[in-house]
């Protein structure tokens, strides 16, 4: 619904609630005429009266539901949508919303059984087939989230998210004749310039899986600058605020007053694609390590004293003392707890965490740290490779990518200067070059026994959250592949920036 006809129908709507307050109907549409303003919390207020009303109403409960979730209220919203189906046992579009809302908490399993009751009201539910194969693919049911995704492209060939989503298993061929149906769909007149970005960066997994790499290039160049445009990074900024975050961590912590605390986490820090997923998956092979996945409890600490203290990190480092850092240190455990419940340690792994290092050692003294890195190289491709779901926007223009990797890396050298003793260097192709004796000597910096079922972390049972890793981390360990040496001259650029940033040899420039 366009701005315009929103407006006419919220008016139309304020008239009837002017002569008649007590109408649930024209409530609830003025619920739902909220939510698509983006005021959700307008819109419970909408919704809510609708039900004083017409308490039995399964899509007034299913809208609140919705509205719900988007304010935070997870519980009451999984409340609200569970009530919808069972007052509508046999409307799908009940079970989806209860099946998207229970994927986006990552409770797996459960969205799978809602989501397959949409599909048995009515099969051609192309959004609960989505949702429900991005479900199978966190929980490592790959073959069945392939049929899914196909079965969705059988109904609808030009799908852009089925496409992406195929292509982001990076386990799953493309054959040639995929290769015809995103280009057509690509040449569909009125495809959404978020339609066009999906389906490029598929484009490019099928050419290179017919090892078509300058097609594949030209593919993903097209669909990074698409992306590019539509995202505000700023390079400057981010060296600025690197540069901060050394200079504010450059004396010697003073003396924690438990330096125990913190013993139970380990954080896994790295740029994206980068072996961080891996090394979690390891990790949570282990019988007393949980793998939290990308959690936000750290940063969301660091913005609330941020917000307490009315200066951003790290300008108020300063002014922190031992006392502040442990009260940090004992919020972030208690915001952490659900992770301790059944496994006495857990990891924590993200991907912005690189930058807040030195406040994890003063938080946390007791904390472990792995530095996942990769060939510079191969990081910046592999990020140029990907459309993340959200933040990572230095990786859709080649010299941003490069930009952020000089930071990660100098930044990443100071922490390891300073805390020699408790972050560990590890390096990705090494581990999969000779993984027992680096998972050996990863399981000895984390002070853990070794134990047999992290030399197959593939045989792991447990969801994974990264949905551009979900499938890879279930394969084998094998050897890395250099993606970079498929795409030649495609990368000489690149080659020269990184060569010129003293982040590669001069040999590995053309």
């Amino acid at each position: 619904m366009g701005r315009m006809k929103l407006d006419d129908a919220e008016r139309a709507l304020f008239g009837v609630l002017a002569l008649a307050p007590d109408c649930a109907e024209a409530n609830r549409l003025m619920g739902v005429a909220s939510q698509m303003r983006g005021d959700h919390a307008r819109a419970v207020e909408f919704l809510r009266d609708a039900l004083v009303v017409n308490p039995g109403d399964a899509t007034a409960h299913m809208n609140l539901g919705s509205a719900l979730y988007e304010t935070g209220a997870t519980e009451a919203a999984l409340s609200s949508l569970r009530r919808a189906c069972e007052l509508a046992p046999g409307m799908a579009a009940c079970w989806y919303n209860l099946g998207k809302a229970l994927k986006l908490q990552f409770q797996y399993e459960a969205a799978c059984v809602a989501l397959r009751h949409a599909l048995a009201i009515d099969p051609a539910h192309e959004l609960s087939r989505l949702c429900l194969a991005d479900a199978q693919t966190g929980l490592g049911d790959i073959d069945e989230a392939t049929r899914n995704y196909r079965e969705v492209l059988r109904r609808q060939p030009a799908q852009a998210q089925a496409w992406f989503s195929l292509a982001n298993l990076k386990t799953v061929r493309f054959e040639p004749v995929d290769v015809v149906h995103l280009r057509r769909a690509l040449q569909q007149v009125g495809a959404t310039t978020e339609a066009r970005i999906l389906l490029g960066f598929a484009l490019a997994k099928a050419h290179e899986d017919q090892g078509d790499y300058d097609a594949a290039f030209e593919a993903l160049r097209q669909a990074n600058t698409l992306k590019r445009r539509s995202v505000s990074w700023n390079g400057a900024a981010e060296r600025a605020r690197v540069d901060a975050i050394t200079k504010a961590f450059t004396e010697p912590l003073p003396a924690p007053l438990d330096p125990t605390l913190g013993n139970e986490v380990i954080f896994i820090v790295s740029l994206p694609r980068s072996g961080s997923t891996l090394t979690e998956q390891i990790l949570a092979s282990h019988p007393q390590v949980e793998g939290a996945n990308e959690i936000t409890d750290l940063p969301q600490v660091i913005e609330d004293e941020s917000k307490r203290r009315g200066k951003p990190f790290p300008q108020w480092v300063p002014d922190a003392t031992t006392e502040d850092w442990s009260r940090l240190g004992h919020d972030y455990l208690a915001r952490t707890e659900r992770w301790r419940r059944e496994r006495s340690r857990f990891t924590d792994k993200n991907l912005v965490t690189w930058q807040l290092v030195g406040a994890i050692m003063a938080m946390l003294p007791g904390a472990r740290v792995v530095n996942s890195h990769r060939d510079p190289l191969e990081t910046c491709l592999a990020c140029y490779r990907q459309l993340f779901s959200n933040g990572a926007y230095f990786s859709y223009d080649l010299a941003d990518m490069a930009s952020q990797y000089q930071d990660y890396d100098r930044l990443s050298r100071h922490w390891q200067a300073m805390f020699p003793q408790r972050i560990l260097d590890y390096s990705y192709e090494t581990l999969l070059a000779e993984p027992e004796a680096q998972i050996r000597r990863l399981l000895a910096f984390c002070e853990l026994d070794f134990d047999e079922a992290c030399l197959a972390p593939h045989l792991a049972s447990r969801t994974v959250r990264s949905t551009a890793s979900a499938a890879q981390v279930r394969q084998p360990l094998h050897a890395a592949i250099a993606h970079s040496a498929r795409y030649g001259e495609q990368l000489g650029p690149l080659r020269i920036q990184l060569r010129d940033m003293e982040l590669l040899t001069a040999a590995a420039a053309p």
